[in-house]
């Protein structure tokens, strides 16, 4: 089997070795992430400049771009074979709720998905960072359920594990995304030259973290698979909008 492993927190990211080096036990594994790190990037394309790919002592191949260029340039155009799953991460820190819009580590996911691939973005939800084998183990069961069943069409999974040893886990649940509050207001602060700087404000606190959802899962020290769709369409309001449209001015 053979993997794509990508992240948005820069190829040096302590996640990703941990994950690469678990996947290794099981897939052949190519790992293509940014030179630095690109979390926040979301979905975003480099489109004014060309890329550069270089390789790392650690074999590991990096980026001068976003997540999704990383991505984008390994299926498209570097690696001769298609993978067979694109994996994204051990992000540091959770991707629930919200968070998925703006997060490159689900960025990365979604490009491999958009390209036809199976895809998974995987999390570690703490502020400590401490377990990251955690959650790789999670990922090596997943890819070896993945081996043992596929399923007619790729999916992509947002996966948010706690940072807690693998023994304390609670279980896998899937799950739908919570909300957030709004985000905190930005930070105003002053530079070294006297210059007005904004600093972007904390994201909100849960809103919806009831039964079913990522938040409430992790609360719980379980697992969180949700499976996502790129279709942003409000189909409950076309009705509306027509109507809206049709009206009289």
């Amino acid at each position: 089997m053979r993997i794509l492993l990508s992240n948005d927190d820069g190829y040096f990211a302590p996640g990703l070795s941990c994950l690469a080096e678990q996947l290794a036990t099981v897939a052949e594994v190519v790992v293509v992430a940014p030179e630095r790190d690109r979390s926040g990037a979301s979905n975003s394309l480099t489109l004014n400049r060309p890329l550069n790919l270089r390789r790392a002592a650690n074999g590991f191949y990096y980026v001068d771009g976003t997540p999704t260029d990383c991505v984008h340039l390994a299926v498209t155009g570097m690696l001769e074979t298609q993978p067979d799953m694109v994996i994204s991460g051990i992000n540091s820190g959770a991707n629930m709720g919200d968070d998925t819009i703006y997060s490159g580590t689900v960025a990365a996911a979604t490009e491999g998905f958009l390209l036809g691939i199976p895809s998974i973005a995987v999390s570690l939800a703490g502020k400590n960072q401490a377990h990251y084998a955690t959650a790789a183990q999670v990922v090596v069961e997943l890819v070896l359920q993945f081996q043992q069943r596929t399923h007619t069409h790729p999916w992509l999974l947002n996966v948010n594990v706690p940072d807690i040893p693998y023994a304390q886990l609670q279980g896998k649940a899937v799950t739908r995304l919570g909300k957030r509050h709004k985000a905190e207001p930005v930070v105003k602060g002053t530079n070294p030259h006297g210059e007005t700087v904004y600093w972007v404000g904390a994201a909100g606190k849960e809103q919806d973290a009831g039964e079913g959802t990522d938040f409430h899962a992790i609360a719980q020290q379980r697992v969180s698979i949700t499976p996502l769709q790129i279709d942003l369409t409000q189909y409950s309001q076309l009705d509306a909008v027509r109507g809206w449209m049709a009206s009289d001015i």
